[in-house]
């Protein structure tokens, strides 16, 4: 731990082709950074770095402040050290093996998609197109126009799914409680798998209205922005929280200590994309192959959102297959970004 290894920095800022429309308002781009740490031994680890300060995390300013300070080759008991405070650093060191923790270990051969649909009457198209390759589990963003206007266009998107299909509601936490029992009253006994994130996590009395409505209502619940951090983690499984918890492992500092709470509580997870690149795409899906509990769609349907990056984000597919995502190679999308 005592031996230095070399940490290369490589930040990124790509525009998206769209911009995604959500409650938070217009998201244009996706910044982060890329490392590529070296062990002394050669090993070479590659990780991700690319916080949301709108979701509750770290700003890429600190996080950048903070890997500055380490120099290029710190020792392993310094990255260590920050690695309990930056999200994706402990998954680089792991792979260049300065972390004692070894990697998820695969337990499934494949996971199923969900295809992430935009805002508005766009997604009718778009829901279409993904129907067409497969995909059987979407997630449309509401909470975006007019409830009227969405609840009259929920009815459309519904009508569309073939039988055994579920459409996933992500609010980004719009609502407020009437218009939440509104939604909640609209979607029951219909093919939709969950509600996410209903009510602002930061807004008053939030865990309670959060709780009490997943009592009230027979529509499953699901928590994302509420588990920002993983004390937040802690604190809904002592809650009791009975819905699913949306967990995006770029975002996470301690995946291996979170999926391990996870794990022991029984809870219902799924794993999403943070719109991050295909270095931290690759390293979320390990830990969805590698997750003991039931095997829910990964949320990693975003597509190529990403303008003219070739590299950067992998395919858009209904399924992933852990042979594919073993052929996933990080220092591709490296040097796609240099």
């Amino acid at each position: 731990m005592d031996t230095p290894v070399e940490v290369a920095l490589r930040p990124y800022r790509l525009p998206f082709r769209t911009p995604l429309r959500t409650a938070h308002g217009p998201w244009t781009e996706r910044e982060g950074i890329l490392l590529r740490i070296v062990a002394a031994d050669g090993r070479v680890g590659y990780g991700e770095i690319a916080p949301i300060e709108a979701f509750g995390g770290r700003s890429l300013a600190e996080c950048t402040a903070a890997l500055s300070r380490l120099g290029p080759t710190p020792k392993g008991a310094e990255l260590m050290a920050c690695a309990d405070t930056l999200p994706g650093l402990r998954t680089a060191l792991s792979e260049a093996g300065v972390d004692p923790v070894a990697p998820p270990a695969r337990l499934r051969d494949h996971v199923a998609v969900a295809a992430l649909l935009p805002a508005g009457r766009a997604a009718l198209g778009v829901l279409r197109e993904r129907l067409d390759l497969g995909f059987r589990v979407a997630k449309w963003k509401v909470g975006v126009d007019p409830i009227a206007d969405e609840l009259a266009l929920l009815d459309d998107l519904l009508a569309l799914l073939p039988g055994g299909a579920r459409l996933r509601l992500d609010a980004n936490g719009a609502w407020d409680r009437r218009q939440a029992e509104r939604w909640l009253d609209a979607a029951a006994e219909r093919p939709i798998e969950y509600v996410e994130q209903p009510i602002e996590p930061r807004s008053r009395g939030a865990e309670d209205l959060l709780l009490g409505l997943a009592a009230d209502y027979p529509v499953t619940l699901a928590l994302d922005e509420s588990i920002a951090e993983e004390n937040d983690l802690d604190a809904w499984l002592g809650r009791g929280w009975p819905g699913v918890f949306v967990v995006k492992p770029t975002l996470l500092v301690n995946p291996p200590r979170a999926m391990a709470r996870l794990a022991k509580a029984g809870a219902s997870v799924v794993f999403s994309s943070a719109l991050e690149t295909a270095i931290g795409f690759r390293q979320g899906l390990h830990w969805a192959f590698a997750w003991p509990g039931e095997a829910r769609a990964v949320g990693f349907g975003v597509g190529s959102r990403f303008a003219g990056s070739a590299g950067a984000v992998p395919p858009l597919v209904p399924f992933w297959r852990w042979a594919d995502v073993e052929r996933m190679n990080p220092e591709e999308t490296w040097n796609a970004l240099r």
